[in-house]
C-alpha cells in the first residue's frame, strides 16, 4: 500500500511544498549569476576547512528539505569557481546560456531515463531532433549516427570503439564476440600533440597506448602530412585508425583534413576527428575554412559544455558508419526486447551508459535560443576577443604571444619559465580573471581560452590590465 503524503516523514517534504523550495533554489542561482562577474574568479582566499565544517557530518535523523538546500548553498557558494562568469579563460569552458540553465533545471525535475523510447519517449524524440540539428550545423554528412555523451572523453571513447569495430570487422574479426585476444593488432596513428583523452580511450578499449604510432606535428601543432604518409605506410598491413584534430588543445591549430583524410583512406584507415571545441569552427563565418574537408572523416566528437555554452554532461559522438557505431555500443537483454518503439531510435544504443539523464534537453534549448546565426556570432566573437587579447599583450614589454591565434586560444610567455609561472600564479590569486598554465615545446606558458557568451571587450581589457599588473609585481 502506497503511503499518503500525511504518512510520510515531514522532513521528506519541503515546508511550503516543492514549489517554494524550487523558488528558493532558483533565487539562489539567479543571485549567484548576477554577482558572478563582480567577485573573485577563483576562491583563493576561502578556507576549505571552513567549507567542510559548514557541510557538517552525516545526521542520524532526516533534515527538512528547505534546511538542506539552504545549508548546501551557504556552505559551498563561497568556494565556487566563477566559470559561468565573463573572465574565466581556463580549460575552454563556456558560461552556460540562460535557456540551457533553465532546461537543465527541467531535466532534473523531469528525471527522465534517456535509455530508450520506453523509458522516455520525450527524451528519445528530442535527441533525434537535436542530433539532426547538430549534424546539419556542424556540416557533417546526412545520415550519420550520433550519441549524446558526457563530454570529450566520452565522445572519443565511443568513436574509437566504433572505429575498433570497423577496422577489425574489415579484417574479418568480430571483436564484440571474440574480444582482442588473438585479434589482428590495431595501430592508431596520431600526432604527438593529440589530446590525452585519446590515450585514455585506447587504454579503456583494450588497445593500449603501445598501439600508438606517433606522427610529427608542426610548430603550431597540426599534423605533418608527409610524416603521416610514412606512418601509414609502416602500418599498412594492420587494421589502422588515424586520429586528427580540429583545434589543438594549446594553439587551436587544425590539421590539413583534405590531404590527411585522403591519405588515410588510401591506406584503408578509419579517420576519427577529435573536435572537442574546434569542430564548432564549422559554424563561424570567419573560421569555417579551418574545417574544410572534415566531413570526409569516419567519426567526429565534440563538446557542448565548451563553445555551445551548455551545462556539463553534454558531449556528442558522430559516426559515418551507423552499423559500426551500434555494434560497438549497443546491447540487449530479455527484459528489453519487444518493449521499444520501431518508430524511434534508442538513444542508449549509441552511448556507453544505460541509465542516464536526458542530456539532449539543454542542447536543444541552447540551439533554439541562439539559432544558427547566434552560434556563428558566438564563435566569431570569441575568436575576435582572443585576437584582442593577443594584440594587446604583444605590445607589452616582456610579453610574447607564441602561437598563431587562429581560433580562441592564446599562448603567452613572460620571459622565462620562472617568470611565467609567477605571473600565472599572481593573476589567479588576484581574482580579476583566471587563466591556466601549460607546457608547450618545453616552455611554460599562460593559456588563454575565450569561450563564454558573457565575455565582452571590456572583460578582455580588464584581464589584460590584471596580467600587466601581475607582470610588474616584484618577485
Amino acid at each position: 500500500m502506497t503511503p499518503s503524503p500525511a504518512d510520510r516523514p515531514a522532513t521528506l517534504t519541503a515546508s511550503g511544498g516543492l514549489r517554494d523550495l524550487m523558488q528558493y533554489a532558483a533565487d539562489r542561482v539567479v543571485g549567484y549569476r548576477e554577482r558572478v562577474g563582480d567577485g573573485p574568479v577563483f576562491p583563493s582566499a576561502v578556507d576549505l576547512d571552513d567549507v567542510r565544517a559548514a557541510l557538517g557530518s552525516l545526521p542520524d535523523e532526516p533534515t527538512p528539505a528547505t534546511a538542506v538546500v539552504e545549508q548546501l548553498a551557504d556552505a559551498v557558494e563561497r568556494a565556487l569557481v566563477a566559470s559561468t562568469g565573463p573572465r574565466y579563460f581556463g580549460f575552454v569552458t563556456g558560461g552556460v546560456l540562460d535557456a540551457a540553465t533553465a532546461a537543465d533545471v527541467l531535466t532534473t525535475g523531469w528525471d527522465q531515463n534517456a535509455f530508450n523510447p520506453l523509458t522516455s519517449p520525450a527524451a528519445a524524440v528530442l535527441e533525434e531532433v537535436t542530433g539532426a540539428w547538430l549534424t546539419d550545423l556542424l556540416g557533417l554528412p546526412a545520415g550519420v549516427s550520433f550519441g549524446f555523451v558526457t563530454g570529450g572523453q566520452g565522445g572519443n571513447t565511443v568513436c574509437l570503439a566504433a572505429a575498433r569495430h570497423g577496422v577489425l570487422s574489415d579484417a574479418g574479426w568480430d571483436v564484440e564476440r571474440r574480444g582482442l585476444h588473438g585479434a589482428p593488432p590495431v595501430r592508431v596513428v596520431a600526432g604527438t600533440g593529440r589530446h590525452a583523452t585519446i590515450d585514455r580511450a585506447l587504454r579503456l578499449l583494450g588497445l593500449g597506448t603501445d598501439a600508438l604510432v606517433p606522427v610529427r606535428t608542426s610548430l603550431q601543432g597540426s599534423i605533418d602530412v608527409e610524416d603521416l604518409g610514412r606512418a601509414l605506410a609502416s602500418t599498412s598491413a594492420d587494421p589502422t585508425i588515424v586520429c586528427l584534430q580540429a583545434g589543438e588543445v594549446n594553439t587551436g591549430a587544425f590539421d590539413d583534413f583534405p590531404t590527411a583524410i585522403a591519405s588515410a583512406h588510401e591506406h584503408g584507415a578509419w579517420v576519427h576527428v577529435d573536435g572537442a571545441f574546434g569542430l564548432w569552427a564549422a559554424v563561424g563565418r570567419a573560421t569555417r575554412h579551418l574545417v574544410a574537408g572534415v566531413e570526409r572523416a569516419d567519426s567526429w566528437s565534440t563538446d557542448g559544455h565548451k563553445w555551445l555554452n551548455v551545462p556539463y554532461d553534454a558531449g556528442y559522438a558522430f559516426c559515418a558508419h551507423p552499423a559500426a557505431h551500434v555494434a560497438a555500443t549497443s546491447y540487449s537483454a530479455a527484459y528489453l526486447t519487444g518493449q521499444g518503439s520501431d518508430a524511434l531510435r534508442g538513444p542508449g544504443d549509441y552511448v556507453l551508459e544505460s541509465s542516464r539523464r536526458a542530456r539532449g534537453f539543454t542542447t536543444w534549448a541552447a540551439l533554439r535560443q541562439l539559432g544558427r546565426s547566434g552560434v556563428a556570432e558566438l564563435v566569431d566573437r570569441c575568436c575576435a576577443l582572443a585576437r584582442r587579447f593577443a594584440h594587446q599583450l604583444a605590445t607589452v614589454d616582456g610579453v610574447t604571444v607564441v602561437n598563431d591565434v587562429v581560433l580562441n586560444q592564446v599562448l603567452v610567455r613572460f620571459g622565462d619559465d620562472e617568470q611565467t609561472n609567477r605571473v600565472i600564479d599572481a593573476v589567479q590569486r588576484s581574482g580579476e580573471c583566471w587563466m591556466g598554465g601549460t607546457t608547450w615545446h618545453g616552455m611554460r606558458l599562460m593559456r588563454i581560452s575565450v569561450s563564454s557568451w558573457r565575455t565582452t571587450e571590456a572583460d578582455v581589457d580588464r584581464s589584460v590590465a590584471a596580467i600587466v599588473a601581475a607582470l610588474q609585481q616584484r618577485p
